[in-house]
């Protein structure tokens, strides 16, 4: 593992390097957000999708985009930039990918609200994986965070109920906020319907719902549950967080990882996820490419599963995740492999299990309930 994140921090050396952080984003521009409702932006576009069965593919249709949804939905898109230094700049490429195919759907349910922020960047990401020091790099990206926050309260809010979404380094922004600026505010998190932040670990003490990394909010315990948090880090069922992983081990004793299934809150069954996946990725996959259908290419750039891949959550001592498996049985013309790890220089890192799909592998459960918890 340790060899893995050296050659991690080798590859992005040149991109981690010092370079002058750009100008604080002004939240109050509509240009400093990715999207705002009622804007013809990237969460306004309905998306092209077909249904993938065991029986091949099925009808492909458009992304529904509500009019007026009940509650607001406040995204923070995980580590995506290439940019050189240590902080994104405000040129969004990478992210508008991210956005697209992580939150734009969930406006089929709520209004959406996406800052663009100086994030650490995927150099300064590997450079803090082989040991230096992105303390400032971190606090820089989470000052862009609660300055978006602070605005969507202030000028877009209205009082209305919300919904924290985010994945990675989104999540840990979240975290965070949630710790300093909602728990730490009744009134605002009587407001927070729920909070989904799969993709980095949230401790808590082994058995317990709550008092690791939040102190107020717990992780969600049951279907319709509001108020609370929806955790989640993906590892493949055959391959167990490794020791030293980056997820999936809680780095303290008598602490353990977080785990919500994103399909059955409170259970530690298998259940069947709802699953959006972006069928054009060009990320690599253990095996190789993936052959979706036995009857050909895709016919659009996004495909829905239902049932093809089923998860469990599993806490062992330390060791919390959301195990994942899927169902393809012989004779089936749908896919019998799925992506999600993290490859680099021909290497897939088994500490980060299957962090790139955390998101895609449930993402009709997560809308169903955002749904289901809206007021009417």
């Amino acid at each position: 593992m340790r060899q893995i994140l050296l050659l991690a921090a080798a590859a992005f050396a040149a991109p981690a390097s010092a370079q002058p952080a750009p100008t604080a984003p002004d939240y109050s521009k509509p240009a400093s957000w990715l999207c705002l409702p009622g804007r013809a932006d990237t969460c306004a576009k309905p998306l092209p999708t077909t249904a993938l069965n065991p029986n091949g593919y099925g009808s492909t249709g458009l992304s529904v985009v509500a009019k007026d949804p009940p509650v607001d939905c406040f995204y923070v898109y995980p580590t995506v930039s290439r940019d050189q230094g240590m902080n994104s700049d405000l040129n969004a490429s990478e992210e508008l990918g991210a956005v697209q195919t992580q939150f734009s759907r969930f406006a089929g349910v709520c209004r959406t609200y996406a800052p663009i922020y100086r994030q650490m960047t995927l150099g300064a990401v590997a450079a803090a994986a082989a040991g230096a020091d992105v303390t400032a790099a971190g606090i820089l990206a989470y000052s862009d965070v609660v300055s978006a926050w602070r605005n969507y309260l202030a000028t877009r809010n209205n009082g209305r109920p919300f919904v924290l979404i985010g994945h990675s380094q989104g999540s840990l922004m979240l975290q965070t906020l949630i710790s300093k600026e909602i728990e730490t505010n009744p009134a605002v998190a009587a407001r927070m319907k729920l909070a989904i932040i799969p993709g980095f670990n949230v401790l808590v003490p082994q058995g317990k719902l709550v008092g690791g990394t939040f102190k107020k909010t717990p992780l969600c315990s049951r279907v319709g549950q509001t108020g609370c948090v929806m955790s989640w880090v993906s590892f493949r069922e055959k391959n167990v967080p490794p020791v030293g992983a980056l997820f999936g081990i809680a780095d303290k004793p008598g602490m353990t990882v977080g785990c919500v299934n994103p399909a059955r809150p409170g259970s530690t069954d298998w259940a069947p996820l709802d699953s959006y996946w972006f069928s054009r990725s060009t990320l690599p996959v253990p095996g190789g490419p993936i052959t979706w259908s036995s009857e050909g290419a895709p016919p659009s750039p996004y495909l829905r599963t239902e049932g093809l891949v089923s998860a469990r959550c599993v806490n062992d001592g330390q060791r919390g995740y959301l195990s994942i498996r899927t169902n393809h049985k012989p004779g089936e013309k749908w896919t019998d492999r799925i992506g999600g790890e993290v490859g680099l220089m021909n290497m897939f890192m088994p500490g980060w299990g299957m962090h790139l799909s955390d998101i895609q592998e449930a993402q009709g459960d997560l809308i169903r309930t955002v749904e289901a918890i809206s007021p009417r």
